[in-house]
Formats: structure tokens, C-alpha cells, sequence
């Protein structure tokens, strides 16, 4: 039992890594984030609410794939390798064709002027909500340019600043 917490614990270990070192893991999360959000505007069948989850996790967890082949590819040629970009391009291109997927089944899912129109009122005619949703907004930039690390760097830098006045 205990391999499998360790193999469990270095999973999750890979994940972060990836998410505190790629700019784009970051942004998958936060569009994952909003898609779920406004996910709740619509009525989807279970099935189509498995094929989102679906659809999301394998576009993380190519990204990852994606990092573990770029990283091994650093460590492997200190120099230009034309079969080294090959690998870094091709592991790239398979991220890219899973999002490009995963945008055509949004645009099947959630392309409802309705559902739009509805979704502006909720937050037109909520202040409260309207601003929650804009200091997401606001953090998720700041997540995706900055990321954890960046951001608690940030707050200690900030938090020094203020100490040391």
C-alpha cells in the first residue's frame, strides 16, 4: 500500500511542477475553471457533462506529457538537435490538437445566444456577482503570467516592502 502513496504523492509532485513551470498549464486550468462555471447555465445530460471532464483532463494531462518530453529533452541536448525540436514540436502539436478538439466541443455545447443573453443579465443585474466575477478574472491573468510561485514571490516581496517602511 505504501508504493502506491508514494507513486500517488510523485503523480500529484508532476502535476504542480508542471503547473508552477508552464505558463500554458495555467491557462488550461483557468479555462477549465470558467468552462465549469459556465457550465451551470446549461442543461447537460450527464453525458455531456462527462465528455467536458473527459475533454479537460486529457488536455492537462497532455500538457504534462508535454513538459516531461521537453524536459527530458533539455536534459538530453545541451545544443541545437533537429530530431530533439522534432520531439518538443510533435509533443506541442499534440496539445494543441486536443484544444483545438476541445474548443470545436465548446462551440458544440455552449454556442446558445439564449444561454448568452441569460448569462449577461445574471451578472449585469447582480453587482455582487459581477464583481466576483471580475476579480476572477483579474486573478486568473495574474495566475496564468505569474503563477504560484510568482504571485507568492510577489506577496512576500510586498509584504517585506511594507515591514521594511
Amino acid at each position: 500500500m505504501s508504493k502506491q502513496i508514494i507513486s500517488f504523492k510523485n503523480a500529484l509532485s508532476g502535476v504542480w511542477s508542471t503547473i508552477k513551470s508552464e505558463s500554458h498549464m495555467r491557462f488550461h486550468i483557468v479555462a477549465a475553471f470558467y468552462v465549469i462555471l459556465f457550465s451551470f447555465f446549461y442543461d447537460f445530460s450527464m453525458m455531456q457533462w462527462a465528455l467536458i471532464i473527459i475533454v479537460i483532463g486529457a488536455v492537462m494531462a497532455l500538457e504534462v506529457l508535454n513538459t516531461s518530453i521537453e524536459e527530458l529533452c533539455n536534459l538530453c541536448a545541451d545544443r541545437y538537435e533537429p530530431l530533439v525540436k522534432f520531439a518538443k514540436d510533435a509533443a506541442a502539436g499534440a496539445v494543441l490538437v486536443m484544444s483545438l478538439a476541445a474548443v470545436a466541443v465548446a462551440f458544440i455545447f455552449y454556442w446558445d445566444i439564449g444561454v448568452f443573453i441569460s448569462i449577461f443579465k445574471y451578472f449585469s443585474g447582480n453587482i455582487s456577482m459581477l464583481c466576483l466575477f471580475a476579480a476572477t478574472a483579474v486573478f486568473s491573468i495574474i495566475f496564468i503570467l505569474l503563477g504560484p510561485v510568482g504571485i507568492k514571490d510577489t506577496v512576500l516581496n510586498m509584504k517585506f516592502k511594507i515591514k521594511g517602511k
